[in-house]
C-alpha cells in the first residue's frame, strides 16, 4: 500500500526530476518507509512505499522487470499473490522478493492486460515499456485505490492523490464550480470521474488505459458486475464459504494486523472469522486489536463485548472528545482533498490515528457488504415495489407485516408508501417524465435558502438515476453511491497515518456470487442481508446476528453543535472564510445555527457541510465564486 506520481512530458520535453520529488513528498504519509524514482526521455515516476509484504530493499519501487524492459509502480496489494507465484514459477518466472509487487509484473509480462482477470485485490498501477514507449496502467473492480489524471498542452499528470497534482509547480488547478454546486445543492459526491478541481479526472473503477508515445490515453472498461449463479441447493454454504476465504486471504502480512469493530453485522462476522483463521494457524489471537468507537447516543457496547468475549481479540476503544475531533477537521480536509459526507469521516481519521499509534499496519473492515447485501433501510421499498410490479401482492403484504412486526409502523401505511413508488416507477417509463423530473429537481434548487444565487448558477443536473427495483438499486449504490466516496474516505483516512484497509466484502468472486442471489436472500421480513445472517448462523455471537437496528458509524454531531462545539462553530460561521467565500446566504446559515442551538431544528449535518467547504477552500487558496457584490474575492 503506497502512493505515486508520474509525468508524461508532451511535444518533446522531458520532465524534471524535482518535479516528481515535490509530488512524492507530498505523499510521504502513504508511504513511509521508503522512496524512490525513475526518469528516461519524456517519462518520470516517483514511488512512497508502505512496507507490508516483504518488507526488505527487494520490495521497492519503482521495480524493474529481469529483463530491464518493464518499470512498474503499484499502489495496493494482490491477495492471491501467493497462487499467482506458484502458477507463474511453474511457467519459468523466477523471484527474488517474497511479496506481491513483482508477482504483478510477472503477471503482465506472462499475460498482458490479460492478467487482470486473475488479480484478487484492489490496485492502480503503472507499467511503463521501455521499447514501445508505452504505458499501461488500471485500477481495481471497485475503485478502492485511487489514481487521478491531469493533463495540458505540456504535461500529463498521474497521482494517487489530487494534491500531488495541485501542488506540484506543473498544474493551475482552481476548484470545480459545477461539483461545489452539485455538492450543497444535492449532497453528490463521487458519483462521477469529476471532482472538485477544474481539469482533474479519476480514472474510473474497473478500468484499464494506455498512453502512447505521443501522449494520447485510451481506456477501456476491463469488468462489471457480473452476476455468478453458484450452487442454488446450498447458496448459504457457499457463500459462507467465499467469505472465509476472502478472509484468509487478507490476513497475508509481515506486520501486525487489526480490524475495525462495531457491534453491526458485519464487522463482527469479519472479527469472528478472522480470529478463527488465526488460531487455526497457530497464532495467539490476543495480537489481533479491534478498533472500536463507542458512542454513548448509540451504545453497541453490549453487542461488541459479546464478540470480544468470543473471539478474545484485544479492543482498543477511540475516546476523542467533541473538541479534539473538531481540531482535527482542516487537517482531515488536507489529507481527504475533497469534502466529505459528514463529520462522521473525521472520527474514522481519528480511528486510524489510534490503530497507527498502536503500531498496527493492516486493518480489516466491513465496508461494501451494505451496498452489495441491502443493507440500508431504504432497500426495502425498493424491494416491495419490484414485488408490486410483479403481481405478488400475497408476497409482498406478508413482507411488509413480518417488517413492521419487528421494526415497527402501521402496515397499512408502508404498503401505501410501497404502492405509490411502484406507480412511480411505472410513471418514469412514460415519455416526458425525464423533463418533468429535471423541473421539479431545478425548482428544488431554486427554493434552497441556505446556498447563494452564484452557486445555484453553476448548478447542472447531471445524470438522475431513474426509479429502480432492488437490483438496480444496488447495482447504483456499488457503482455511483454510495461505494464509491465511502472507498475514498477509507482510503484517504487510513493512508493519512500509513495503514491498509482490506476489504473481504469486495471480493469480487463475493460479490459476483450476491448479485447471482434473489432478492429474497437480501431481505427477508425485517432483516437485511439475509444471506450474510444465515451463513453466519452459530460463527457470531447470536446477539448481533438476530438484531435488526442499524446505527452504521454514527456521531452526536447534532448534540456537539449544541452543546461544546457551538461557540467553536458560530465563530466560524462570522469569520471572513464564510462571509466572503459567495457560498452561502450568511443570514439564512446564523439563523440556522440559532435554530438549532435552540432545538427548534436539527441542521447538524448540513451545519457541518457549511464549516467543512469554508475550510477546504480557504486551504485551496482560490475562491470559486464571486462575492456577493460581484467582485472576484482570492484567499491571501
Amino acid at each position: 500500500m503506497c502512493g505515486f506520481a508520474a509525468i508524461v512530458s508532451l511535444n518533446g520535453g522531458k520532465p524534471g526530476s524535482g518535479v516528481v520529488a515535490r509530488m512524492t513528498a507530498l505523499l510521504a504519509h502513504r508511504g513511509p518507509d521508503a522512496e524512490g524514482s525513475w526518469c528516461e526521455g519524456a517519462f518520470a515516476v516517483g514511488f512512497r512505499r508502505l512496507a507490508i509484504l516483504d518488507l526488505a530493499a527487494s520490495g521497492h519501487q519503482p521495480m524493474h522487470s529481469a529483463d530491464g524492459r518493464l518499470v512498474l509502480v503499484f499502489n495496493g496489494a494482490i491477495h492471491n499473490y501467493v497462487e499467482l507465484r506458484q502458477e507463474l514459477r511453474s511457467l519459468g518466472h523466477v523471484f527474488r522478493s517474497s511479496g506481491d509487487t513483482e508477482v504483478l509484473l510477472a503477471a503482465y509480462r506472462e499475460w498482458g492486460e490479460r492478467c487482470l482477470e486473475r488479480l484478487n485485490g484492489m490496485w492502480a498501477f503503472l507499467v511503463y515499456d521501455r521499447v514501445a514507449r508505452r504505458i499501461f496502467g488500471a485500477r481495481d473492480r471497485f475503485g478502492v485505490k485511487p489514481l487521478y489524471t491531469w493533463r495540458d498542452a505540456r504535461h500529463l499528470v498521474f497521482a494517487s492523490e489530487i494534491k500531488a497534482i495541485r501542488d506540484s509547480g506543473v498544474a493551475r488547478l482552481s476548484p470545480d464550480r459545477r461539483s461545489i454546486a452539485r455538492f450543497l445543492l444535492e449532497d453528490r459526491l463521487d458519483d462521477s470521474e469529476r471532482t472538485f478541481y477544474e481539469g482533474v479526472t479519476q480514472i474510473a473503477a474497473g478500468t484499464s488505459f494506455e498512453v502512447d508515445a505521443a501522449g494520447r490515453l485510451r481506456t477501456r472498461r476491463y469488468w462489471s458486475l457480473d452476476p455468478a449463479r453458484g450452487d442454488e441447493t446450498e447458496p448459504v454454504r457457499e457463500y459462507g464459504a467465499l467469505l472465509d476465504d476472502a478472509i484468509r486471504l487478507r490476513l497475508r502480512s509481515d506486520v501486525l494486523i487489526g480490524v475495525q469493530l462495531s457491534g453491526g453485522l458485519d464487522s463482527t462476522s469479519i472479527a469472528c472469522r478472522m480470529a478463527h483463521h488465526w488460531a487455526n494457524n497457530g497464532g495467539n489471537v490476543e495480537d489481533l486489536h479491534a478498533f472500536c468507537y463507542l458512542s454513548p447516543e448509540f451504545d453497541e457496547t453490549a453487542q461488541i463485548a459479546a464478540t470480544l468475549q468470543q473471539t478474545r481479540i484485544r479492543q482498543v476503544p477511540l475516546e476523542a472528545q467533541p473538541g479534539e475531533l473538531w481540531s482535527s477537521v482542516e487537517r482531515h480536509l488536507w489529507h481527504q482533498d475533497e469534502p466529505v459526507h459528514s463529520f462522521t469521516s473525521v472520527v474514522g481519521y481519528k480511528l486510524m490515528e489510534l490503530a497507527r499509534s498502536h503500531d498496527v499496519r493492516v486493518l480489516l473492515n466491513g465496508q461494501g457488504a451494505d451496498e452489495v447485501l441491502a443493507g440500508y433501510g431504504n432497500f426495502f421499498y425498493d424491494y416491495w415495489s419490484e414485488l408490486i410490479r410483479a403481481r405478488r401482492l400475497r408476497a409482498v403484504r406478508q413482507e411488509i407485516r413480518a417488517f413492521a412486526a419487528v421494526q415497527g409502523g402501521v402496515p397499512r401505511r408502508i404498503e401505501a408508501r410501497a404502492f405509490a413508488i411502484a406507480v412511480q416507477q411505472l410513471l418514469a417509463k412514460l415519455p416526458g417524465y425525464s423533463s418533468l423530473s429535471h423541473v421539479r429537481r431545478r425548482a428544488r434548487v431554486a427554493g434552497d435558502p441556505w446556498v447563494s444565487k452564484e452557486v445555484k448558477a453553476h448548478w447542472e443536473a447531471g445524470r438522475e438515476v431513474a426509479p429502480r427495483g432492488l437490483d438496480g438499486a444496488l447495482r447504483a449504490s456499488v457503482e455511483v453511491a454510495s461505494l464509491p466516496l465511502y472507498l475514498r474516505v477509507d482510503d484517504r483516512n487510513s493512508m493519512a497515518h500509513g495503514i491498509e484497509v482490506r476489504l473481504p466484502f469486495l471480493d469480487h468472486r463475493l460479490v459476483n456470487f450476491a448479485f447471482g442471489a434473489g432478492p429474497e436472500w437480501k431481505l427477508s421480513g425485517p432483516y437485511t442481508k439475509h444471506l450474510l445472517r444465515e451463513a453466519m448462523r452459530g460463527r457470531i455471537p447470536e446477539a448481533v446476528r438476530a438484531q435488526t437496528r442499524k446505527y452504521g458509524f454514527p456521531t452526536s454531531v447534532a448534540a456537539w453543535f449544541r452543546g461544546p462545539l457551538f461557540e467553536p462553530l458560530r465563530d466560524l460561521l462570522a469569520s471572513r472564510v464564510v462571509r466572503e467565500s459567495g457560498l452561502w446566504n450568511n443570514d439564512a446559515v446564523t439563523a440556522a445555527l440559532e435554530a438549532h442551538r435552540r432545538g427548534e431544528r436539527s441542521e447538524g449535518p448540513r451545519l457541518f457541510d457549511v464549516a467543512q467547504m469554508c475550510l477546504w477552500l480557504d486551504g485551496t487558496r482560490n475562491w470559486p465564486i464571486q462575492a456577493a457584490n460581484g467582485a472576484a474575492v482570492r484567499s491571501g
